[in-house]
């Protein structure tokens, strides 16, 4: 379920779409119905499996790091910094960049933040936090 996640520009929706596939995941492996009424937090006590939304903001920010501290010139910085010249924007709210929810946990200067290991490390948990907390 997370194959690829690092690229994905998190969301609430997207969180909460992976929360309701999970769950679902869960109950087919234990074999209970909606019908039974059992609560998700007891599922979740009897499966043992990581929260979806803390598995994917952990890797995510764990690739950011990586792609951050890469000095070898390969596309994956050079993709973060490229802005399109097309001509007429979208009417409405832009949608989220995969660097927008990066960037108000760690600032603007999230590459160069991303350079200390140990800061990177500790502002990870801020991080993962924020997901886990959405419903």
């Amino acid at each position: 379920m997370t194959y690829g996640s690092e690229t994905w520009s998190l969301t609430m929706g997207l969180i909460r779409r992976l929360r309701v596939t999970q769950r679902a995941m869960e109950r087919a492996m234990l074999g209970v119905s909606l019908r039974d009424q059992i609560r998700n937090e007891e599922i979740r006590r009897r499966t043992r499996v990581t929260d979806i939304a803390q598995r994917v903001a952990k890797l995510k920010w764990q690739w950011a790091g990586h792609i951050a501290r890469r000095t070898d010139g390969r596309w994956g910085l050079k993709v973060l910094e490229w802005r399109p010249r097309t001509g007429k924007r979208s009417v409405g709210r832009p949608q989220t960049r995969w660097t927008d929810d990066i960037r108000r946990v760690a600032g603007s200067r999230w590459r160069q933040a991303a350079q200390d290991r140990a800061l990177w490390n500790s502002l990870q948990k801020t991080y993962v936090q924020q997901w886990t907390s959405i419903g």
